[in-house]
């Protein structure tokens, strides 16, 4: 039985949904009584997660294996929910790569990945779900989006500069997609978080020293920064940026001169990684 059986059950689908962020989101949504569909690369991690939420939350949920940084993968997703009838009400576009040092250092493979998974993949993540989430919407069944960008999104980082560009690119597509969206009953909001604690930072403080002299008071906790995602989302506020710190921060580089930002970002990412 469902938590909330005064509302209509809506359907989540979470992707890179098997640890930290996309954990966080699935246990938030789960709570406020979504059915869930998880994709992640690690079908037994999903399993995992799924089960416990269903036993906890009395929701259903799915589990898909699937690498969305290869062509072809967000339609044959899309392609297996519409098999099943699974109609998506709200999207969550978590799925994403990492890769920390010198550009000149970095295997092109490395730069294409983080361009495939988090510019490609996401991009055709919408172009398979969104149509048909503005269709349903024109009948009444409201949508959502919520891209997971970062903080990152908001200035140049040396040693981070493919991903940084990454980020700016779902920002930028984000913005663009929640106004032209607005009115059709589907919102669209990017999240920007700054530097949390996740596998994924454990993965950088391994490769990289100076990473883990990062103060605790610049690192946000995984379960705050979902929560205000959940909520953001939901209210379809275009943009989340969790934390006081990077708020301001997000309110600084865009009143400040670019030369300005250029040379705060150069200090900060040859000093921090």
């Amino acid at each position: 039985m469902h938590a909330k059986l005064n509302k209509p059950v809506l359907t989540t689908l979470i992707t890179g949904a098997s640890s930290g962020i996309g954990e966080a989101l699935a246990r938030c949504f789960a709570e406020a009584g979504h059915d869930l569909v998880l994709v992640a690369r690690s079908r037994g991690r999903l399993r995992a997660l799924a089960d416990e939420l269903v036993c906890q939350h009395g929701i259903a949920a799915t589990v898909h294996a699937a690498d969305l940084s290869q062509p072809g993968a967000a339609a044959r997703l899309a392609a297996a929910l519409e098999r099943t009838r699974c109609k998506v009400n709200v999207l969550v576009n978590n799925a994403g790569v990492l890769a920390q040092g010198s550009f000149v250092e970095m295997t092109s493979e490395s730069q294409q990945r983080m361009i495939d998974l988090n510019i490609a993949g996401l991009t055709a993540m919408l172009s398979a779900f969104v149509p048909g989430m503005v269709a349903r919407a024109a009948g009444g069944s409201a949508g959502h989006i919520l891209n997971v960008a970062s903080i990152a999104a908001f200035q140049p980082v040396p040693t981070l500069a493919t991903y940084a560009a990454s980020k700016a690119y779902v920002l930028s597509l984000t913005e663009s997609l929640s106004e032209e969206l607005k009115g059709s009953g589907v919102t669209v909001t990017a999240l920007c978080p700054g530097i949390t604690a996740t596998p994924m930072l454990g993965a950088a403080k391994s490769a990289n020293a100076k990473v883990s002299r990062i103060p605790d008071l610049l690192v946000g906790d995984v379960n705050d920064v979902a929560r205000e995602a959940f909520e953001a989302c939901m209210n379809g506020d275009a943009v989340c940026v969790p934390g006081v710190i990077n708020r301001a921060a997000m309110i600084a580089s865009r009143s400040t001169p670019k030369w300005l930002v250029r040379l705060l970002g150069g200090l900060l990412g040859r000093n921090a990684f």
